[in-house]
C-alpha cells in the first residue's frame, strides 16, 4: 500500500533528487558471460579499487546472463515496507530468472530461481528487462514461446515470494517481437521495443534473417490499466531492431527516445493531442563505405542508450563504428551532438577494413590502450553516475554475436572503462587511470555485460508522478 509522507522507501523521491543528493557509486554489479557456456556469474566490483571482490557463481551453465532489474525501486519510494534488497537477473540463453540476495552487498548470494520449465507452462521463454512495479510485483519482457520461436509477452513475478505469478497482457495478448519497455502510469501506457526471433538472433547476426523478417520493427503501445494493445508504430526499414527505450525522467513528460540498432537511428516517440502516440527519427548515424567487411556498407549498430537524469544529455553507443556518442537533448527535437569518444570498433586504421568513403571522419581512428592494455571489441553497455558526471562502458553485446564480430574480444575477454562527462558544455574524455579488467578472471576471460549500482541508476530505476493519472490538459 502506498505511504503518503513516507521518505524511506527505496531510491529517491524525483529524479533530480537522486542526481543532486544521491551518493557517489561505490559497487557495481556486472553479469559475466563465459563464452564457452560454462558457469556464468555476477561479478561484484569495487569502483574505488577497480577490481572484482566477489563472484556469485550459477549453478548452471549456458546461461547467459544479460539484463538485470530490482524487486523495488524509485516507483515505491513512497512506501515504507519496500526495499531495494534482491536483484532480478534473467538469464537469455537458459529462460532462468535468478534472484539475487544483496542484503549484503558486497558479497550477493542466491536466494530463488525460476526454472525454465515454470516459463514453459506459460509458453515463453528468453527472459529480458525487468522492471519493479509499485505494486510491488515485478515484470520481465520475454522475447519467444517455449520452443524460442519469437512471441512477445510479459511475466510478472510476486515481488515478496518470486513466484510466476503469470502473463501480464489480457487474454493472454502477445506481439510478434519484443525487448525492451518502459511505462509511464501517468499518461496510462506502456511502450515496448523489438529485437528479433530468439532462433534468429542466437545464431549470430544472418542477413537471410533479416531479409526473412526475422527481426522487428515496431513500438507496441500498450493501455496500462487495461493491459491491452492499443496501437503498433512500424519504423520501417531505418528503424530495424528497436532496442532500448527511455523515457524521458520527469513522469509528467509525455516522451523519450529509442535506439534502433542496424542502422543507428535514433527516434523521439511522443504523444499527440489527438491521444494517439508518434515517432518521429531524429538522429542518424550514416554508415560508413568500406572494403575488407562482410557489407560495402557498414551500418554503425547502435546498442544502449541512456538519458542523464536531469533530461539534458542522450548518451548511446555505436558498437560496430567503435564510438560512445553524447547529445544535448535541451530541445528533444533537434538533439545536438556535443560529445563523441572512439574506443575500438571495426575501422581502427591498423585493422583489415579500409573505409574508403566517410560522411563523418577524415581519417580512420587509432587504437586505444589503456593501462598498457589494448581495447578490444567497441563500448557497448552504458551505466551513468547518479550526478551525470561519469560514465561507465563494457564492451559485450550478446556472446553469439561477440563471437562473430570481435572474436579478439572474446578471446582475451572484455573491460570496464571509465569516460568523464562535462556536464557544463559536453564533452566526453576517456580516464586513462580506471580500470576493470575482466582477462585475468580466475577460470579465464569473461564478457562482461550490464552494470548496476546497489542504490538504483539512470536506466532502471522510474519515477511515479504525485497523481496517478494524467489530467485533462497535456
Amino acid at each position: 500500500m502506498f505511504r503518503l509522507g513516507c521518505r524511506k522507501g527505496p531510491g529517491h523521491a524525483t529524479p533530480l533528487e537522486a542526481m543532486n543528493k544521491g551518493p557517489r557509486e561505490e559497487l557495481i554489479y556486472v553479469p559475466c558471460i563465459t563464452p564457452q557456456g560454462q558457469h556464468d556469474y555476477l561479478a561484484t566490483v569495487d569502483l574505488n579499487r577497480q577490481q572484482v571482490i566477489h563472484r556469485l557463481v550459477m549453478p548452471h551453465v549456458n546461461d547467459e546472463l544479460h539484463h538485470s532489474g530490482w524487486n523495488s525501486c524509485s516507483s515505491c519510494h513512497g512506501d515504507c515496507s519496500k526495499k531495494r534488497d534482491k536483484l532480478i537477473l534473467p538469464a537469455i540463453g537458459s529462460s532462468r530468472i535468478y534472484i539475487v540476495d544483496i542484503s549484503n552487498q558486497r558479497t550477493p548470494r542466491l536466494h530463488e530461481t525460476v526454472e525454465p520449465e515454470e516459463m514453459s507452462a506459460l509458453n515463453v521463454s528468453t527472459p529480458h528487462t525487468s522492471h519493479c512495479l509499485a505494486s510491488g510485483e515485478i515484470m520481465i519482457s520475454t522475447l519467444g514461446d517455449k520452443d524460442r520461436e519469437n512471441r512477445g509477452t510479459f511475466v510478472l513475478l510476486d515481488g515478496k515470494t518470486f513466484k510466476l505469478k503469470g502473463t501480464w497482457p489480457a487474454d493472454n495478448l502477445s506481439v510478434p517481437f519484443n525487448y525492451d519497455f518502459w511505462y509511464q502510469p501517468y499518461y496510462n501506457v506502456m511502450i515496448s521495443t523489438e529485437w528479433g526471433s530468439p532462433r534468429a538472433f542466437g545464431r549470430g547476426l544472418n542477413l537471410d534473417d533479416l531479409a526473412a523478417g526475422r527481426y522487428g520493427t515496431h513500438l507496441n503501445i500498450w493501455d496500462w490499466t487495461s493491459r491491452r494493445l492499443m496501437q503498433r508504430i512500424d519504423l520501417g526499414a531505418e528503424g530495424v531492431m528497436p532496442l532500448e527505450i527511455r523515457f524521458l525522467h520527469d513522469p509528467k513528460q509525455a516522451q523519450g527516445f529509442v535506439g534502433c540498432a542496424l542502422n543507428a537511428a535514433v527516434y523521439r516517440f511522443y504523444l499527440e493531442p489527438s491521444g494517439n502516440w508518434a515517432a518521429e527519427k531524429v538522429i542518424t548515424i550514416p554508415p560508413k563505405k568500406v572494403e575488407g567487411w562482410i557489407l560495402e556498407d557498414m551500418p554503425g549498430v547502435m546498442t544502449d542508450i541512456l538519458i542523464s537524469l536531469d533530461d539534458r544529455f542522450l548518451y548511446f553507443s555505436n558498437w560496430v563504428h567503435g564510438d560512445v556518442r553524447q547529445y544535448d537533448i535541451s530541445d528533444p527535437r533537434r538533439p545536438r551532438l556535443v560529445g563523441q569518444i572512439f574506443l575500438g570498433g571495426s575501422i581502427l586504421d591498423d585493422g583489415k577494413v579500409k573505409v574508403v568513403r566517410d560522411q563523418e571522419l577524415t581519417k580512420q581512428p587509432s587504437p586505444v590502450y589503456i593501462k598498457g592494455r589494448r581495447i578490444e571489441g567497441a563500448p557497448q553497455m552504458l551505466q551513468m553516475s547518479l550526478d551525470g558526471k561519469r560514465l561507465y562502458v563494457t564492451d559485450s553485446l550478446f556472446s553469439p554475436w561477440d563471437k562473430q564480430f570481435y572474436p579478439s574480444m572474446v578471446r582475451r575477454g572484455t573491460m570496464m572503462l571509465q569516460i568523464d562527462v562535462d556536464t557544463e558544455r559536453g564533452g566526453l574524455t576517456l580516464n586513462k587511470d580506471f580500470l576493470v579488467d575482466f582477462h585475468d578472471e580466475p577460470n579465464g576471460p569473461v564478457l562482461a555485460h550490464e552494470m548496476r549500482y546497489p542504490g538504483g541508476d539512470c536506466t532502471s530505476d522510474i519515477w511515479l508522478a504525485p497523481e496517478a493519472t494524467k489530467g485533462s490538459s497535456l
